[in-house]
């Protein structure tokens, strides 16, 4: 009961948008005052709560002390990207304490060399970890398929990686002997969108993630949490065949959605470097350039045909597309709503919607320290008996 009840009410605390007292707590989880209080105290000694300053009031009478998510846990957050490494800090609020983005081009890169030199930027991030804050583990992003209970990465196409187990090459002394959680790099920075800090539901609650990197990823969430599918492998949509004729992918398969609207594809297509920066795709598409128009028009009649049938199947009708989609959303939106207006069935009574995702560098870094910190809110017990 114990065990529940301080779950409860951490889930209580960490939820509410504005600090809440000891009394609304209370009031929220139906317990008394002084068992509310009672638990709040166990989880402001194990770190998961803090206190903060009463405000100041006209009112007669002791104010209340607000609660909020304690700053000293925090997780380490790792992400694997075709262009970067990244390494980030995040405590229970949603703080970042420190983080590193390292650039780079790891398309078909070894294995051995690049999971080292994640490792040294996740122990240059450790060793800026402030006083007093404690760090319970770190998450992996990983840019494919993943088998989270067995911590193997089955494949990576876009690295060119397969059945490879990263915790070991990573580094003992680099991680500190932290316990290493992987997932899909798209599942993760879903997670961002669905919760705007660990255990904080965030305005959109189902949605279908669109992840544009280099190659496509994609999550399904609903009711704030990621449709994973049998064994956790659900949302490869830019994997989904749009036309079977189409140009040969790094998965084996043809004519697969990211080769038309995956930023290398979409680069190349419009005659500049796949290594330019999306926004000068978004200048020459400004400037009336006809092949950067061209290039974003395919990729809108790819991204229809692909949502369309995931919408069709999933009943999900927003779509939150990250990375440099997101950058291109002015020039895609428009067209892509009037396609799918078309090839959704239900787009008369509910139609679909296409919005951005907030910019942020290596989202899949922080939806990792995200998911480790999560489990300490779903089980605070387990972390403040191992203090």
């Amino acid at each position: 009961m114990r065990r529940s009840n301080l779950a409860l009410v951490a889930r209580t605390v960490h939820a509410h948008a504005e600090p809440p007292s000891r009394a609304d707590v209370a009031a929220a989880t139906s317990m008394t005052r002084a068992t509310a209080s009672r638990l709040v105290d166990e989880l402001i000694a194990g770190g998961v709560v803090d206190e903060i300053a009463r405000p100041a009031t006209a009112r007669r009478g002791r104010p209340a002390t607000p609660l909020v998510p304690g700053a000293r846990i925090a997780a380490l957050g790792l992400q694997i990207d075709v262009a970067f490494l990244a390494a980030r800090l995040v405590n229970l609020r949603g703080d970042v304490l420190a983080e590193q983005v390292v650039p780079g081009d790891f398309v078909a890169s070894e294995p051995v060399a690049t999971l080292r030199r994640l490792g040294a930027a996740g122990s240059r991030v450790l060793s800026e970890l402030p006083a007093g804050v404690r760090v319970v583990g770190a998450g992996l992003a990983l840019p494919g398929i993943v088998s989270r209970d067995e911590g193997l990465l089955l494949r990576a196409p876009n690295l060119g990686w397969t059945d490879i187990r990263p915790a070991p090459l990573l580094g003992a002394r680099s991680l500190r002997g932290l316990p290493l959680t992987i997932g899909n790099e798209a599942d993760l920075a879903a997670g961002t969108i669905a919760a705007v800090a660990p255990g904080r539901p965030g305005p959109r609650t189902d949605f279908l993630y669109v992840s544009g990197e280099i190659g496509i990823g994609g999550a399904v969430v609903r009711a704030g949490d990621v449709v994973g599918g049998r064994h956790g492998w659900a949302g490869e949509i830019g994997h989904v065949c749009v036309d079977p004729a189409g140009p040969t992918c790094r998965c084996g398969s043809t004519g697969c959605l990211e080769q038309y609207a995956g930023r290398h594809a979409l680069l190349a297509a419009a005659g500049l470097p796949v290594t330019a920066p999306p926004e000068r795709l978004r200048q020459r598409a400004q400037a009336r350039d006809p092949a950067a128009r061209q290039a974003i028009s395919t990729a809108s009649w790819a991204l229809a045909v692909a949502l369309a049938s995931v919408i069709n199947v999933f009943d999900i009708p927003t779509v939150v597309l990250g990375g440099h989609l997101a950058q291109l959303v002015s020039w895609l939106q428009p067209d892509l709503e009037d396609q799918l207006r078309t090839r959704v069935l239900s787009a008369r009574w509910s139609p679909p919607r296409i919005v951005a995702a907030e910019l942020r560098a290596a989202p899949g870094a922080t939806g990792a320290a995200f998911a480790e910190l999560a489990a300490v809110i779903a089980d605070p017990a387990h972390w403040i008996g191992s203090t």
